[in-house]
Parts: structure tokens; sequence; C-alpha cells
């Protein structure tokens, strides 16, 4: 075989997609690791003079909705609601657990920062309208409902004092306090840096 075939079918060979493999896609652990190295590092300053309704929630979406009320439709399966909004039929699958309900009143809408913890990381310089749209934010990972006794075994800890059960939830629930916690500028400890930077390795 001539020098410039042989040369042209190991270019080929090594190019992205040969022989039927496929490029690896990039994890989404990557652009999460980018966002928790550029957290500040800092010991919590406590909870001194906190309370929740320090942070207005579940306020007023559209209509007779409020935020507690939006989410249980956005992540509810053929969620039926009466006239108040509130829900009367659907079916809730909760990630940190696995488990499945039919009623609204098992499910509770957590906080993936809890308002405490933001609190002790930097929330209580905020002001409250600013903290406000902490505890109602729609738009970043920051709501999701799961089940009602789970979250509250969370309470107000951090990824370094409790961990989603089910550790196929560990990457989502990762990136999702990484992404919140780096929108808000709030501040990470050393411990819980690094149970995130454990928790990307199941992306």
């Amino acid at each position: 075989m001539p020098l410039a075939a042989v040369t042209a079918l190991l270019v080929t060979a090594c190019q992205p997609g040969a022989f039927g493999t496929q490029p690896t896609p990039p994890s989404n652990a990557a652009p999460a690791g980018v966002e928790l190295s550029q957290l500040v590092v800092q010991a919590r300053s406590g909870m001194g003079g906190y309370s929740r309704e320090k942070f207005p929630h579940w306020a007023t979406v559209s209509g007779e909705c409020d935020t507690r009320e939006t989410v249980l439709k956005r992540d509810g399966k053929n969620v039926q609601t009466d006239s108040q909004c509130r829900p009367t039929s659907g079916t809730w699958f909760s990630p940190y657990d696995g488990a499945t309900w039919t009623k609204a009143s098992d499910v509770d809408i957590d906080h993936t920062v809890p308002l405490g913890q933001a609190w002790e990381s930097g929330a209580a310089k905020w002001t409250t309208d600013h903290r406000k749209e902490f505890a109602n934010d729609l738009t970043r990972p920051q709501l999701r409902a799961v089940t009602d006794n789970v979250n509250q075994a969370k309470g107000d800890k951090a990824p370094d004092e409790w961990k989603p059960p089910l550790k196929s939830d560990w990457c989502a629930y990762a990136t999702d306090w990484i992404t919140v916690k780096h929108y808000y500028q709030l501040t990470v400890t050393a411990a819980e840096k690094s149970a995130l930077t454990d928790m990307l390795n199941y992306c």
C-alpha cells in the first residue's frame, strides 16, 4: 500500500467517531466544578438573628397560585387544582428517595440551598427583597417537590451534613446546589466543598 494511503488510513482511525465509536460527551460535572472553584471558602457565620420570616416565601406567582402551588404543578404529573390553585389530585416523584406520592400533603417544596444555610453563608447581609427572590426562585434549580419527612430530615444542613438517600441523585443535587450558591454568591466551607466535589464524581 502506498505510504500516502497508509497515512490517510491512520488519520481516519484516530478521528472521533472512527470505527463506530462516538466522542465522549462533556460531563455536567465540568461546569459545576468550575463554578465550585469560584466560590469563596469560609466558615459559616452562624444562625444568630435568623428566622424563616426574614425570607418571605410562597409569594403569589399568578392569579391564585403561589410559589408552592406552582412547583407542585410543575413537578407533578396530571395535577388537577381547585379554584384557589390547590392541588386536588396528581402524582409526585421525589428524587431524593425515589418515592411516589398521590397526595400533595405528603410532599414538601424543598429549598435546595436551605434558608438557614443561605443565612449563615451570606444572606444575613441581604435586603428582605433579595431574600424573598431567593426563597421563591423558579428560575434557578432552587425548589424541588420531595417527600415531606425526607425534607424535614435535611433541615438546614449542607452537603457535608446531609445527602439525598439515593446516590443516583447526588450528581443533580450537587450541581443544583453549586448553581444556586454561585448565582447568589454564597460562600462554602472547606468540608462542604469537599463533599460537593465527591458528589460530582457521580455525574
